[in-house]
């Protein structure tokens, strides 16, 4: 009798702790339900706040490159209106002179001479600044929207380069394009110019100390009948063995202090990989340098439907 009242007591005792362990267990679940919605609140914070870096970004580098292009024009356009002044000027004392009736031969020849020098530089110059301006309108187009076209990768490429000749040259780096000419591809012109910009300005800001020269170039070959490989490399101080791997990461940068935000080759990877179909590797090879080999398809969704 004795025993059956403590198997009852027994039993009592384990229904209260059962109680209260599951009482525990129930705050636990509410608690960690608590948590898991605050941590995913957090995360669609965040993951809005890095859309809002990597478009500051992107922006950001449109405005470099619109500066860099600005700066370019005013050389041209300021020598032609120098030129344009001038040659008011001298048809202004020539016609002072033919209205004195006073115009010798000699007079005359340098005058028309006048003519065809300041003439000569007046559509040298505007020339130039066209072309700057037709070069930097199509890249910043493309830069600021998602439209897909038929262009040719050669062309094109000259085109970005074209326009970033102002960081390039204050920079007083040599560039090499190899890519044959016909390669026509129907993708996102402005995701590649996107892509390229930001190898060329990585190249630029982390590549090579200050006053030092280098070379970067581009190369493009065929890769069967709808695909093409990229490569992108300089001959700079090249990347440790240790940061190779975390390159494409978000905010990863080793110029923190100095204006570095880590998105560059972020935002390269995501445009690769996104709406240009395709890969993108890195290496460093011991010697020093960096190379980026890019796979894309000449069009985006070729590869779609081989994938």
């Amino acid at each position: 009798m004795e025993a059956y009242r403590r198997s009852v007591r027994e039993q009592r005792r384990l229904v209260r702790v059962s109680d209260r362990l599951q009482a525990q267990l129930a705050t636990v679940n509410q608690e960690l339900g608590k948590r898991k919605a605050e941590a995913e609140d957090a995360l669609e914070d965040l993951k809005a706040a890095q859309e809002s870096l990597v478009q500051a970004e992107k922006l950001a580098s449109l405005g470099a490159l619109v500066g860099g292009v600005a700066h370019e024009i005013n050389t041209p356009v300021g020598i032609a209106l120098s030129c344009a002044s001038h040659l008011a000027d001298s048809t202004g004392a020539m016609r002072k002179l033919f209205e004195a009736d006073d115009i010798s031969v000699e007079d005359f020849e340098r005058f028309m001479d006048t003519v065809k020098d300041t003439t000569g530089l007046i559509l040298t110059n505007v020339e130039r600044a066209a072309e700057l301006i037709r070069s930097f309108k199509q890249v910043a187009v493309d830069r600021t929207s998602s439209e897909r076209r038929r262009f040719d990768l050669a062309t094109y490429i000259r085109e970005t380069l074209f326009s970033l000749g102002p960081h390039l040259r204050q920079a007083g780096h040599t560039v090499r394009l190899d890519c044959p000419e016909g390669i026509v591809m129907d993708s996102y012109p402005g995701a590649l110019s996107q892509v390229l910009g930001n190898f060329v300005m990585n190249s630029l800001v982390h590549g090579y100390e200050p006053g030092e020269l280098g070379t970067l170039s581009m190369t493009v070959e065929r890769e069967g009948a709808d695909q093409v490989r990229l490569t992108y490399a300089d001959d700079g101080k090249g990347i440790p063995e240790d940061n190779l791997g975390r390159i494409f990461d978000p905010f990863f940068t080793t110029r923190r202090g100095s204006g570095g935000s880590g998105l560059g080759l972020h935002i390269v990877y995501n445009l690769v990989t996104g709406p240009l179909g395709g890969s993108v590797a890195a290496e460093s090879p011991p010697g020093g340098g960096t190379r980026f080999t890019v796979q894309l398809p000449l069009s985006p969704w070729s590869a779609s439907a081989l994938s």
